[in-house]
């Protein structure tokens, strides 16, 4: 099956070749110890997910469904880059976008001293930076990541191998909203209802402006904000929408596919499913930073506004 591309996850290109992955085994053995991040248990229970009320129904958001999940402790924020660096000194792993040798980075944070960069035939702000990967965001002509911010340029693949070195995993679809929804019920977003604007509510990190040209950064960040800013959900969680783009541990499928098309999108390497939108996002272009959205993208792809969270099973009392 050919990847399914979208407008806010860029994928690379079939044509790319890579040496393999890290293998997993003693280097990437769990090691909590080095995991810092504050958790916060959030209950079980009767999830909602989806919605009756879908704004892009080509990605099949609604119907809203219950599903019953169980009581996981969650990170409070999306995994930092002070954190993954951590991982990467405990065990040398380097990441897809490191053996690839480029990341996609959008144009307006391209430093003007990289020179030319080839860019996506109908989404030219997404731009192919040499050497742009979790430790330089925008490539070596630009600043090192900050460390409290969220960790970008991390694929499906190297997200997981984090997770399972934390002694943790990727959330699943329903554990996602069921958490981002704060208790809420069935709202839009992990605060309510109401929508953040360009000129007064800013609940989240989005784009305000003119996307993709002009950006006004009302809500103060024209990139990433830290994981852990501005005001948590019902359930202490931080930038549940908006921010980065989260991978989760589901295939993206889609029930009007055909079933062979189905059951594909379900093997490995091809498209996982992604959660939350990111400071790109704006309801003019890329209106996924409610927490029914949902995208997908191939594990292998990487990019300056895709990182991950991770969550804990609550061993049986």
């Amino acid at each position: 099956m050919t990847p399914r591309s979208t407008c806010c996850t860029p994928a690379r290109p079939e044509i790319c070749a890579v040496e393999a992955p890290n293998e997993t085994g003693d280097a990437l053995r769990p090691s909590p110890a080095n995991v810092q991040a504050a958790r916060v248990r959030v209950p079980g229970g009767a999830a909602h997910c989806g919605t009756q009320s879908p704004v892009l129904p080509e990605d099949e958001e609604g119907p809203l469904r219950r599903r019953k999940v169980k009581a996981l402790d969650w990170e409070t924020g999306a995994v930092t880059a002070a954190a993954f660096a951590r991982f990467v000194e405990a065990t040398g792993y380097r990441t897809e976008a490191e053996r690839f040798g480029w990341s996609y980075v959008f144009h307006a944070h391209v430093p003007e001293t990289s020179g030319k960069t080839l860019g996506i035939d109908g989404l030219e702000w997404w731009r192919q930076v040499h050497g742009a990967s979790w430790a330089w965001p925008a490539g070596p002509d630009g600043a090192p990541s900050a460390p409290a911010h969220p960790v970008v340029h991390v694929s499906w693949n190297d997200a997981r191998a984090y997770a399972e070195w934390a002694g943790g995993r990727l959330p699943r679809e329903a554990e996602w909203e069921h958490a981002a929804r704060g208790g809420l019920g069935d709202v839009r977003y992990p605060w309510g209802d109401a929508d953040p604007d360009d000129e007064e509510h800013f609940p989240c990190n989005i784009w305000q402006g003119d996307f993709p040209y002009t950006n006004t950064a009302a809500d103060g960040y024209h990139g990433t904000a830290p994981a852990i800013s501005l005001e948590p959900n019902g359930y202490g969680l931080y930038n549940m929408v908006g921010n980065v783009w989260e991978w989760t541990a589901d295939p993206f499928r889609l029930k009007s596919m055909k079933r062979t098309a189905r059951n594909s999108a379900a093997r490995p390497g091809q498209s996982k499913l992604l959660k939350g939108g990111s400071f790109l996002c704006h309801a003019s272009y890329c209106f996924r930073y409610r927490i029914a959205a949902r995208t997908g993208n191939t594990p292998d792809s990487s990019s300056a506004h895709t990182g991950f969270r991770v969550v804990y099973d609550v061993p049986a009392s």
